[in-house]
């Protein structure tokens, strides 16, 4: 007989996934209709107008994909790109390199723009490589939760605008905790997911696109034989599932019949977007602000060091180096062995040397906060750093008290 696992309680202060709200759990559970059942497409309606909200954008096109936040992050590159397109990619952290390897593949000629970790490249520097390289798209990470740096778009996107460039932007670790302005800064496709901000489990993606996007798959548009043997184009997009010709018109009234739907996921969805613009968006941006205020409060009085420039880290993340002579495995095995909490490490170069907390929608909350800072002191202290004992929590507490 095989036994029903279970799981423990986890205070997870990861860059994602996050704990999920538990309304969204309970939302979860709600029986299944139909896909085409018009109840369900009520919910998928609404959910098309929610997803516009965080990205303060009035384009038509605004739906979700089924698959993690990279499934998102491929299909807009590959509904751009045609082979030998050429694309610019800044690079600051991990994630940079993702949006490059899906060019890759979709067999642009990738442009990799690199500096250190530590830091956002400025606006101006940016630009300059868009007048040397002369790109059809250029692809850039708001927020890389590798180093917790969030790069400032707003001067980047308005001069693509200018210069018929195509801008696409991950959003993924800011979506719903710090605020996004698609159409103000310019932005041609914007992608986010539901594991970090949203408190929602991991298996969609959401975009958001403009009518210059819109134009380009329409000119790509390619109806599978299954449904029709019109509608061929020696220009199709290359894939069939992550193809944005076809998902638009299955969440459009025309409702063709691509896929079958993740029905449970988006009613998750739609609950962790209820729940976001119920407590405001605004209101969302000052809790993840303050509780970030307060982690890096409780982080600074115990001691440690932070990783990367304070003036553009970003809301959701905060990186930590790792004090000399600690073995930083052995401090994140013991925070989720003894007291249930989950923090992250980093990659590349920053393995080993960094580690990351997450603070993102359900986990952002103050006695998440509390827990970690206390939790991480106590582990420290076993582990022999030297350390500023007793300060951290009582930091986030004034924090809380201002």
């Amino acid at each position: 007989m095989i036994e029903p696992f279970m799981t423990p309680i986890r205070t997870i202060m990861t860059p994602g996934p996050v704990e999920a709200h538990p309304s969204v759990l309970r939302a979860m559970g709600t029986p299944i209709v139909g896909q085409f059942d018009p109840t369900f497409l009520k919910v998928m309606d609404e959910v098309k107008e929610m997803i516009k909200v965080p990205f303060q954008t009035k384009n038509k096109q605004a739906f979700a994909i089924d698959g993690t936040s990279r499934s998102g992050l491929e299909a807009a590159l590959i509904a751009l790109i045609e082979p030998g397109d050429k694309v610019l990619i800044p690079v600051y952290g991990r994630f940079a390199f993702l949006l490059g390897e899906i060019c890759e593949r979709a067999q642009a000629e990738v442009i990799y723009e690199e500096k250190e970790w530590d830091g956002v490249f400025s606006q101006e520097t940016v630009i300059d490589m868009i007048d040397h390289h002369q790109p059809k798209i250029v692809a850039m990470v708001h927020g890389e939760t590798a180093n917790g740096q969030m790069q400032p778009l707003d001067k980047i996107g308005p001069y693509c605008q200018n210069h018929n460039i195509f801008f696409v932007v991950d959003t993924v670790a800011t979506y719903g905790g710090v605020p996004i302005k698609v159409d103000e800064w310019g932005i041609d496709i914007a992608i986010a997911g539901t594991q970090k901000c949203l408190s929602v489990p991991s298996g969609l993606s959401l975009i958001t696109y403009n009518d210059k996007v819109e134009k380009v798959l329409d000119s790509r548009y390619q109806k599978e034989l299954g449904l029709s043997k019109e509608f061929r184009n020696d220009r199709h997009i290359a894939s069939n599932y992550l193809d944005l010709s076809q998902l638009q018109r299955y969440w459009s009234s025309e409702r063709i019949n691509h896929h079958t739907e993740a029905t449970s996921l988006i009613y998750a969805l739609h609950e962790g977007l209820r729940l976001l613009l119920n407590e405001g968006i605004d209101n969302s941006y000052a809790r993840h602000q303050l509780n970030d205020q307060a982690i890096v409060a409780g982080i600074t009085a115990m001691g440690l060091e932070m990783y990367g420039d304070p003036e553009t880290k970003m809301p959701t993340v905060t990186p930590i180096m790792v004090p000399e002579g600690i073995e930083a495995e052995s401090v994140r095995s013991m925070l989720l062995e003894h007291f249930g909490v989950e923090i992250a490490s980093s990659f590349g170069a920053l393995q080993g040397k960094v580690w990351r907390i997450g603070n993102m929608g359900f986990s952002s909350r103050h006695e998440n906060v509390l827990h970690v800072l206390g939790a991480l002191e106590a582990t420290l202290l076993y582990h022999g750093a030297t350390l500023n004992r007793g300060q951290a929590v009582q930091a986030a507490l004034t924090i809380y008290h201002k």
